[in-house]
């Protein structure tokens, strides 16, 4: 699976940083390295509404505080 979070200007203010920390923590957690492939990208085009975080082409927009629930629904919900 390829989870690509923007860290464009916006989304850098946004958050973007809090939430690779979150995901990176919460993919190691799961002993998920092998399965779960975390990218950066600059401006997805989405911004105005929260970090772009993309996943196997779906975008989403998030803030940190929402990071726990998105792993949970979209990357584990999908393994």
């Amino acid at each position: 699976m390829r989870v690509t979070i923007c860290i464009g200007s916006a989304c850098h203010l946004k958050g973007s940083r809090e939430i690779i920390a979150q995901l990176q923590n919460m993919v190691r957690e799961k002993h998920l390295e092998e399965q779960v492939d975390l990218n950066g990208s600059f401006c997805s085009g989405n911004c105005v509404n929260g970090v772009c975080v993309t996943v196997d082409g779906q975008i989403y927009s998030l803030k940190p505080e929402d990071t726990k629930e998105f792993f949970d629904k979209e990357i584990l919900g999908r393994l």
